[in-house]
């Protein structure tokens, strides 16, 4: 199973979990899981035609998904997947 770990921004979404492991083969099934069980979190992550949001990154064993294969991005079960939301200030 893959390791999904979250920052505390994103934690109040999954009952305060910081991480977890969820059984999929790629970064699509994982968010798929992940939209199943956490509706709110779903929203957070993926726009409404199911793009990954601009401003969240997914770090997959430390690379940015986006360098990878995107949403077809293979998990293997010793992965470690991050996910990132960008923090803004002013």
């Amino acid at each position: 199973m893959a390791r999904v770990l979250l920052p505390s921004a994103l934690r109040p979404y999954v009952n305060g979990a910081k991480e977890f492991d969820i059984d999929a083969p790629t970064l699509r099934d994982a968010l798929d899981t992940l939209r199943d069980q956490s509706p709110a979190l779903e929203r957070r992550l993926r726009d409404e035609r199911g793009t990954l949001r601009r401003y969240v990154n997914f770090y997959i064993d430390g690379d940015e998904c986006r360098t990878l294969e995107g949403l077809d991005t293979p998990l293997s079960p010793k992965t470690e997947l991050m996910i990132i939301p960008a923090v803004a200030g002013g």
